[in-house]
């Protein structure tokens, strides 16, 4: 049973009665270590700074804000690791509002009014349960996810009543590593113990990923067939009709999605960007404006969302309330980073739609002649500058921006939309140079910490390659091997726990870049290797660190 006097936890809700009782109560199981936040900012300023082992969040936050999108803030940035529980406390029992919740998976969610004996239940229940996990959750944390497997193979064996949730991390685990039949294999073995949506949702997602279209939507109308409220079959759906290049389905698909759960940002910032692209610019801006007055009270804002609202609004001639919008992220967005650049686009695109061509190259000039920061830009943002950018007569800077995309990515996709940008501007040469230039570029980059590493000159090989990350932070051939030459260092010259880190993160973010590369298992087995060979286990912090006599 677990050791709730040794618990810390977390008590984030706007009411501060409802937080003295609930500490109370949690105080009467022997709870001490308790901290308090009143709104999701508070909690996200105290979430960085510290780890907990509860998050027990009301669902109804106040000012606009609400626990699923706190939650939807932590999971997707990252902010809360593996090893905190979050439990969502609500007397909510609106059904799109729970679903929205659920499906995003806290640890558990419970409804008012609280008994104290349930609470407790609970709180033992999701704690026994993540004391199975907890070695394979440093394991990942550390960066050895293969170690993880094995240690999550041994759980399976002395923890069968888990069995089904220790197969599913598995199957994630060798999915994060590009080794697609294991995955395969642990989903299908969790199936044959019985029907779980999650485990039919995965093979999904590996027909989609082999680019196996028809199969992964046939799996996937079935799955929402007999399980409609499974909201992530159809956001998998859309992904997959998008990429078999039928835009318009993926929409009707997210929509579907939106009805059911209309309230989580990302599926609904992805339904107006897809309705944009096939021009239902009513649809577009519904969505839009909808992320854009939840984005006000989130921590997360994005500027680029105002920037497609107004591209929504320009498409069906809506000038005055594109004129607002742009007011507004000039406003609301100040102080962000990319703001500048943003507000510079948007300029440039209402100045254009509104017959001021003169206008909208000064904008434009203004903040990419001057160098206003494009480099936190999505990949769809920059395509956008380098649209306004060659239609506005700045080809030197529209090629630097396509240089730029080029040099951080590899998808197939966005190459294929930025040669279509520039073949419809009549500059399909201009192109295939930037390309063959920034594949030389690469080759010289990654040969020079090649030829170091083979002299020796291990400190050499990581001060090149390092380099070259920073000039293409993006590429995914440049971070494996960057990420190599740490290793190879470690390998050569012994264990450097910074460097182990390093290339931990180098790999996640290749991962995030290129899910299928074949290097993926490969350089994750080699780090494997050099965890084993130096005997480094995960301590309590969740980092690596050598065993000492």
């Amino acid at each position: 049973m677990a050791d709730l006097a040794s618990v810390s936890v977390l008590l984030i809700d706007a009411n501060a009665g409802m937080r003295a009782q609930l500490r109370n109560m949690l105080g009467g199981f022997g709870i001490e270590r308790i901290e308090q936040a009143s709104s999701a900012a508070a909690a996200l300023r105290r979430l960085r700074e510290a780890r907990f082992d509860i998050v027990l969040c009301e669902f109804n936050l106040g000012e606009g804000q609400d626990g699923q999108h706190l939650l939807e803030d932590l999971r997707s940035n990252e902010i809360i690791p593996l090893t905190t529980l979050f439990i969502m406390v609500t007397a909510e029992r609106n059904y799109e509002r729970v679903v929205s919740t659920a499906e995003l998976a806290p640890n558990d969610y419970v409804l008012k009014p609280l008994a104290s004996h349930v609470l407790r239940y609970r709180l033992e229940r999701a704690l026994d349960k993540r004391e199975v996990f907890m070695p394979a959750y440093r394991r990942i944390e550390m960066g050895d996810p293969i170690g993880a497997v094995e240690l999550l193979q041994q759980a399976e064996r002395d923890h069968p009543r888990y069995a089904t949730d220790l197969l599913r991390l598995q199957a994630e685990l060798h999915l994060s590593i590009g080794e697609l039949d294991q995955a395969e294999a642990a989903y299908r073995q969790a199936l044959q113990r019985k029907a779980l949506p999650w485990a039919e949702l995965g093979l999904a997602r590996i027909a989609v990923l082999r680019k196996h279209y028809t199969d992964a939507e046939e799996r996937l109308t079935g799955l929402i067939a007999e399980h409609d409220d499974y909201i992530d079959a159809y956001d998998l759906l859309a992904r997959c009709r998008e990429q078999a290049g039928r835009p318009a389905e993926a929409c009707d698909a997210l929509l579907a999605a939106t009805k059911r759960s209309p309230h989580r940002l990302a599926r609904l910032r992805h339904l107006g960007e897809i309705a944009l692209e096939t021009g239902d610019f009513g649809r577009a801006e519904e969505a839009l404006a909808e992320v854009v007055r939840k984005g006000k009270v989130s921590n997360f804002a994005d500027p680029e969302d105002h920037v497609r609202l107004l591209q929504a609004q320009l498409g069906q001639g809506q000038t005055e309330s594109a004129r607002a919008t742009l007011s507004d992220l000039a406003r609301s967005m100040a102080g962000q980073p990319k703001a500048p650049i943003c507000v510079a686009l948007a300029r440039a695109l209402y100045h254009g739609a509104t017959g001021a061509p003169d206008k909208a190259r000064a904008a434009l000039h203004e903040a990419v002649a001057t160098g206003a920061d494009s480099s936190q830009l999505s990949i769809g943002m920059k395509q956008e500058l380098v649209r306004a950018c060659f239609d506005n007569e700045l080809d030197a800077e529209g090629s630097e921006l396509v240089l730029d995309i080029l040099r951080n990515t590899a998808d197939e996709h966005t190459l294929n939309a930025t040669r279509a940008a520039l073949r419809a501007r009549g500059r399909e040469l201009l192109a295939e140079q930037l390309e063959e230039r920034t594949r030389e570029e690469v080759r010289n980059l990654v040969a020079r910490g090649a030829a170091k590493a083979k002299a020796g000159d291990f400190d050499g090989a990581v001060s090149e390659m390092m380099h070259a990350v920073r000039q293409m932070p993006g590429n995914p051939h440049v971070l494996f091997n960057a990420a190599l030459a740490l290793l190879r260092h470690v390998e050569h010259r012994g264990w450097n726990e910074r460097f182990a880190r390093q290339a931990g993160t180098l790999i996640a973010r290749a991962r995030r870049y290129d899910p299928l590369s074949p290097r993926l298992a490969a350089i994750s087995a080699f780090m494997h290797s050099l965890f084993q060979k130096y005997a480094v286990q995960p301590n309590d912090n969740a980092e690596g660190s050598r065993k000492t006599a």
